[in-house]
């Protein structure tokens, strides 16, 4: 189901982007590492020991405008809980950060409205110029961010170093072409999709953008609900999702159980070519799921009903496994990872849009 868009903007202005995403890892250098070799991601910047940081190390990744930070303790005590967050929940994101025209604004409009702070607005300074941040929290161990930038030139953020590695597998494969951060999905126990739902509405004058209920999204073995919430201008998309009852554990129970909780389940990406982008992800060694030959018997059924075109060859998307979801206006291409913890937690997504703005609902 499709949500008409809010006639009025919030008061406190506009959120611009996805800025960052960090997770909390047992070990930051490999994490880093590894989607810097298998997703072709960059080092972008660094924060350690090197910088003055003595208690947490931070290594900053980036592939275009998508930037994501791995954090973890140097400290023994575990100072800052990175340490009892990995115990928990296994290596996974502890915030999602959005830029924002106003900082202090929307904080103080969700603090008005009963959300729990993190952190007022700080002015944050390096010779690169200063931003200003804030932050409260969401759900479960998973907190939000603002980030407002002003005239800020660094690599990342104030305190942090342009980072001085460079991965050598890039140099030999081109790069993927993930561009941006498509939508971030938060799974959730039975239940609490609704009231996360209203959270995001009341503290952040979020709107529903989209939704379906086990009807559609459900097989003999596993079903859920989702919801997805936007900003006024529909650049942040967060699918909530919940379980519904099926003959087997719903994945998105089985996430719950994992992961201790609600938190992220996966990270959607963009690219402007799915094709080249798996193909290039393949070489460098990403697991995808597998997609079985009938889903494609089926596809070849449809097209002649379809009142779309598809652009691309339906063998080669077959060959790559890549699924597509379509309604009377256009289409979407998408193939999710394996999970990449040993826990069946989080994975990523990588999605091309021709036209089309579900979640893939047909898959």
């Amino acid at each position: 189901m499709k949500y008409n868009k809010p006639t009025s903007r919030p008061s406190f202005g506009r959120f611009l982007a996805f800025h960052h995403v960090t997770f909390f890892v047992g070990n930051a250098k490999q994490a880093a590492s590894f989607y810097t070799s298998r997703l072709g991601f960059d080092y972008l910047a660094y924060k350690g020991l090197e910088t003055g940081s003595r208690d947490i190390v931070s290594h900053v990744v980036s592939s275009n405008d998508i930037i994501f930070e791995f954090q973890s303790s140097y400290d023994p005590e575990d100072k800052h809980g990175i340490g009892e967050h990995v115990k928990i929940h296994g290596d996974g994101v502890k915030s999602v950060t959005f830029e924002v025209e106003n900082c202090e604004k929307v904080y103080e409009f969700a603090i008005s409205k009963g959300a729990e702070s993190l952190m007022a607005p700080t002015v944050m300074k390096d010779e690169a110029g200063s931003v200003v941040m804030s932050g409260i929290k969401a759900y479960n161990d998973t907190v939000h961010y603002f980030v407002q930038k002003v005239g800020y030139s660094g690599a990342f953020l104030p305190g942090y170093k342009r980072h001085s590695m460079k991965e050598a597998f890039n140099k030999i494969v081109e790069h993927p072409g993930l561009l941006f951060i498509d939508h971030v999905v938060c799974n959730h126990k039975e239940g609490d999709m609704e009231p996360t739902a209203k959270w995001y509405e009341q503290m952040l004058s979020f709107h529903r953008f989209w939704s379906v209920d086990d009807k559609i999204l459900h097989t003999d073995y596993s079903a859920l609900n989702s919801i997805v919430m936007a900003d006024f201008d529909e650049v942040i998309k967060l699918p909530i999702n919940e379980p519904a009852k099926g003959k087997k554990v719903s994945q998105i129970q089985e996430y719950v159980d994992y992961y201790a909780g609600a938190g992220v389940q996966h990270i959607a990406l963009r690219t402007n070519d799915i094709i080249a982008t798996i193909s290039n992800l393949k070489k460098r060694g990403v697991e995808f799921l597998i997609v079985p030959k009938s889903y494609y018997d089926n596809l070849r059924k449809n097209i002649p009903k379809m009142s779309i075109k598809i652009v691309e060859d339906i063998d080669k998307l077959e060959e790559l496994g890549i699924l597509i979801d379509y309604d009377d206006k256009g289409y979407l291409l998408q193939l999710f990872t394996k999970p990449v913890e040993d826990r069946p937690t989080l994975f990523l997504e990588v999605i091309q849009r021709r036209n089309h703005q579900g979640f893939g609902a047909g898959n």
